[in-house]
């Protein structure tokens, strides 16, 4: 090939770089033929450092987003088919006469008067005050897609009929006077407790559902012929007028140079839901968008479309990385959820009757006696699919959390390590780079646990391989950081390089477990290797042979303490429609289009279970995923992408994982310092105290940042930086104390001040402080310049302490506190008792025997509660009772210990080095109480210009039995 061709594609990039995008000239390549992709290829990995150097400056450059790449709802053909169609009448109604009831299921038709298509309607009451709806063609022409392995149960309960008319039918929920309501004329679907609506389907007449059918601009199709002949009334009769209509993009779609042939045709479904009382809606991750949704009816709906967004934009409805389509709605007197399972793309519009009005309006409606009730109207719209949607009736949030988890299981249970720092960017070079930074870390007494290696570290994008020159012993490398206790973490992405000398694609090549594209060949797309297949993570059979390609003996190199980062997974590719995968490549029998959201969540289970695998399922592994999907909770955790070292960015991480939490992803962060751009030595501090109280602690950058480890910005930012790390290690104690209770109950770690204070309405749109569990209170300080932050401190009867001062505060208040660069503002509840472990060592690991100092911060009944777990770290043995749990409580001047789990087993060698007591008084003595009976008296120290006790050494161990009595 003239090499001219592409010295012109080159200068297109270099000199034209808005018209010459990354995607475009990705575009033109695939263009060329097999050989002259393959000089290209040759030419580009001797120029690897050049192109990657550019892709980088593309990526950061002002160009960077171009929002141009992804689709709005009008450019979308299904969103604006289905947006187009308003409020009013349904055209369906209910046939009553097709209803059946068994124990646990009502089955009814229903029919659409303008077109004569069937429904079925399928209703179940689940155990747990969940109740769950699922539409679907009566007899489509083909079987439409069902989300699987995704649900972990669907357990149904008792369904009874109360009464029935020529109008509709009731139905008893069975819990407190529920009941469902259905109405025949026109179809709709009512929830109530006794006289108050809890949520209304389809009451304004937005239930739309497109059934597959044969195109009749096209010659007659013989398997259509015979569908007709067998089973004449199974479709519409197709003459009406308003099935004749063919609408653009019902059968083909073109986006930018990229068509989308739908053989199918148009398959769209849309459900609305109306939710009277409320105003506050929350979840359906994810967006770089405020906690509490906003209305939608000024602009595109939220979009749920996992897609590869680099340098993502701030404070918009567009989709990113993952999509769960979970949107939980509160007011003062109950939480409720809707969970739209569906895995096509996604959109979904919200509307309200008070959105717009200001304070004074509100004020003025309650003056004036306006007796509007305040309602928030949602409609959900997916590209294909069937309806399938679970309503949590709650009535407590903590209650959805746990129908939500019965549904599809709870956050893993990470390995300690894991929520401990990590050290992270695009790239360490080499393995002395990873010895001198791992060296850097103890030369400036400042824990990590985990060092990371990003896609360089392979043998040319080869995942499952080394750089044979870089990393030429990855096993004296992984037995280094062994050796102070220290991990890894190695990148493994689903596209795989198309090289016949590489033995992962000849092996998924061979098996035949490529995705295909839409004429049965396998799909092709470019990502960093360059020409890459895309596993078929939808296969069981994939799944398992990735899985088995973890083992140690496959994997050249790994080691136990290796761990795995899945990225690039919504899939991205590069010159694919919206950077990801054609909606027309096939995955069996069913099109990508079906199944888009879920893929993710797929790469990510392979991973994961392979991980637990190698080790004979006793360790438990840690795999981080970007992509991810309802239950993707159940196998790691997520970040929020590529960010940039931006202020905005840092505030947003704050709703973003806050947003995740409330739809069980708990183990949630976003990158330290920003992923794009270069930080301030001020934001990255920041950033350094805001990451430090988040679930998911790891700093990133991108390859073309400077360096930032955390000593490279001078003495005080490096003392700054290690006091916020330092932080974080000494509450390991208690952040995996809620890392264990989010695995048992699905109750997210880091949580909107709302979850614990429902009624106060002061609480509803916060989104710059969180608490950690009940019981630590955050407001980092996320403003440049910043003297002082304004935290809101919930709680009428409540008491807040300073954890760094221990000053006491009321609850009910919004607090000014003057901050300096030092300051991380963190208050513990009073009524509280919070472990920690103050002997900070190089990694959690080195701390594992070390002693414990309790937290107890006194209600102003001058008591208080909390719990202590220990386990061995890092096994699945807790499975089995290997582990200790136990109950701290003060009341009456006592203070004890007592057993959680009788029946568990359990030693530890960690025991209590100090008791501080917070808004105590100063006692004549202390005495403590062993389980054996025995008593001492014990030393302590009462500084009483801030009320706190102090008792020294007590010295009793960790799993024992106990009581210290205040006399």
């Amino acid at each position: 090939m003239d090499s001219f061709i592409l010295n012109v594609h080159l200068f297109r990039i270099l000199m034209y770089p808005d018209h010459a995008s990354p995607i475009l000239s990705l575009n033109l390549f695939m263009k060329h033929t097999n050989h002259e992709k393959g000089v290209i290829t040759a030419i580009l990995h001797r120029m690897a450092p050049v192109l990657v150097l550019w892709l980088a400056v593309c990526l950061t450059g002002t160009w960077a987003v171009d929002r141009g790449n992804f689709k709005t709802c009008d450019q979308s053909a299904f969103c604006k088919r289905q947006r187009a169609l308003k409020p009013g009448e349904s055209p369906y109604r209910a046939l009553l006469e097709t209803m059946e009831l068994t124990n646990t299921r009502l089955t009814l038709q229903l029919i659409n008067d303008n077109n004569k298509v069937r429904l079925l309607l399928e209703l179940y009451r689940l155990q747990g005050n969940i109740t769950r709806v699922k539409i679907n063609e009566l007899k489509p022409l083909k079987p439409r897609y069902e989300v699987p392995d995704v649900l972990i149960r669907e357990p149904p309960t008792d369904l009874s009929i109360l009464s029935q008319d020529e109008n509709g039918v009731v139905l008893s929920l069975g819990a407190e006077s529920q009941r469902v309501i259905i109405s025949a004329r026109p179809f709709r679907l009512d929830i109530m407790e006794g006289s108050d609506v809890l949520m209304s389907l389809n009451s304004r007449g937005l239930l739309a559902f497109e059934h597959l059918r044969m195109r009749k601009d096209t010659q007659a199709d013989p398997e259509g012929e015979k569908k007709e002949e067998t089973d004449p009334a199974s479709q519409a009769e197709v003459s009406h007028k308003e099935e004749e209509k063919v609408e653009d993009g019902m059968w083909e779609e073109t986006f930018k140079s990229h068509s989308d042939g739908k053989p199918n045709g148009p398959s769209a479904i849309s459900l609305d839901f109306s939710l009277p009382g409320v105003e506050h809606v929350y979840g359906i991750p994810e967006h770089a968008d405020p906690l509490r949704l906003k209305t939608t009816d000024n602009g595109d709906p939220y979009r749920l479309y996992n897609l590869d967004v680099f340098q993502y934009e701030l404070f918009n409805p567009m989709a990113l990385y993952g999509a769960v389509p979970v949107m939980l709605a509160h007011n003062a007197q109950r939480t409720t959820g809707i969970f739209w399972f569906n895995a096509a793309e996604t959109w979904v519009d919200i509307s309200s009757n008070t959105a717009g009005k200001t304070v004074f309006g509100k004020m003025l409606d309650y003056v004036q006696g306006s007796s509007e009730t305040p309602q928030t109207d949602v409609r959900w719209i997916s590209e294909s699919g069937i309806i399938d949607v679970f309503l949590m009736l709650g009535p407590t949030a903590k209650d959805v959390f746990s129908q939500y988890a019965s549904l599809t299981g709870t956050q893993s249970f990470p390995p300690l390590a894991s929520i401990a720092y990590h050290q992270c960017r695009w790239n360490y070079n080499d393995q002395e780079d990873v010895k001198s930074v791992d060296a850097g870390f103890d030369e400036h007494d400042i824990p990590y646990d985990f060092i990371w290696l990003d896609i360089e570290h392979t043998d040319g994008k080869r995942y499952f391989t080394w750089d044979p020159h870089k990393f030429a012993n990855p096993k004296e490398m992984l037995q280094g950081l062994q050796d102070k206790k220290r991990k890894l973490v190695a990148i493994v992405d689903p596209h795989i390089k198309i090289d016949s000398n590489y033995k992962i694609h000849n092996e998924i090549r061979s098996r035949g477990f490529y995705v295909k594209n839409k004429d049965g060949g396998d799909y092709e797309g470019w990502c960093w290797p360059g020409s890459a297949g895309y596993p078929d993570f939808t296969r069981a059979d994939m799944r398992a042979w990735w899985a088995s390609m973890f083992a140690y003996d496959q994997y050249e190199g790994a080691m136990e303490n290796m761990y795995t980062w899945n990225d690039m997974n919504e899939p991205s590719v590069f010159n694919g429609p919206e950077v990801t995968m054609h909606k027309d490549a096939m995955h069996g029998a069913w099109e990508h289009r079906d199944l888009h959201n879920i893929y993710g969540f797929y790469v990510q289970m392979a991973t994961a279970e392979g991980l637990t695998q190698r080790s004979g399922g006793v360790e438990r592994p840690f795999v981080l995923t970007r992509a991810f999907f309802a239950g993707s909770q159940r196998y790691g955790a997520v970040w929020t992408g590529d960010n940039a070292a931006e202020w905005d960015h840092l505030k947003i991480s704050i709703p973003m994982c806050l947003s995740l939490g409330l739809v069980g992803i708990s183990f949630c962060g976003a990158d330290v310092g920003g992923f794009f751009k270069t930080p301030s030595t001020e934001l990255l501090v920041r950033w350094y105290q805001t990451g430090a109280y988040q679930p998911f602690f790891r700093a990133h950058a991108h390859l073309d940042t400077p360096r930032r480890e955390p000593w490279l910005f001078g003495p005080e930012n490096t003392a700054l930086i290690r006091e916020a790390i330092r932080q974080r290690y000494t509450l390991l104690p208690y952040w995996y104390q809620q890392f264990y209770n989010a695995h048992q109950t699905g109750e997210p770690i880091m949580r909107p001040l709302w979850v614990e204070y429902p009624q106060d309405p002061a609480t509803f749109a916060l989104d710059d402080e969180y608490l950690i569990g009940r019981d630590l209170l955050v407001h980092p300080v996320t403003e440049e310049g910043s003297r002082g932050v304004t935290a809101y401190l919930p709680g009428k009867d409540e008491v807040w302490f300073d954890v760094h001062t221990f000053q006491k505060h009321s609850g009910a208040q919004n607090l000014y506190i003057p901050v300096t660069m030092s300051s991380i503002p963190v208050f513990q509840r009073g009524g509280s008792i919070i472990p920690r472990k103050l002997r900070v060592r190089r990694s959690s690991t080195c701390m594992e025997h070390d002693p414990y100092t309790l937290f107890v911060a006194l209600s102003p009944q001058r008591s208080a509660v909390g719990e202590l777990y220990i386990d061995d770290g890092h096994t699945f043995n807790y499975q089995k009772k290997e582990f200790i749990h136990r109950r701290l409580s003060f009341s009456n001047n006592a203070l004890s210990s007592v057993d959680l789990a009788p029946d568990a087993q359990f030693t530890t060698n960690s025991w209590i080095e100090r008791i501080v007591f917070l808004g105590a008084s100063k006692p004549s003595k202390v005495t403590l109480k062993t389980a054996d009976g025995q008593e001492s008296q014990l030393e302590f120290d009462f500084d009483a210009a801030v009320s706190v006790l102090t008792l020294r050494k007590p010295g009793m161990n960790a799993g024992a039995d106990w009581t210290v009595t205040l006399q």
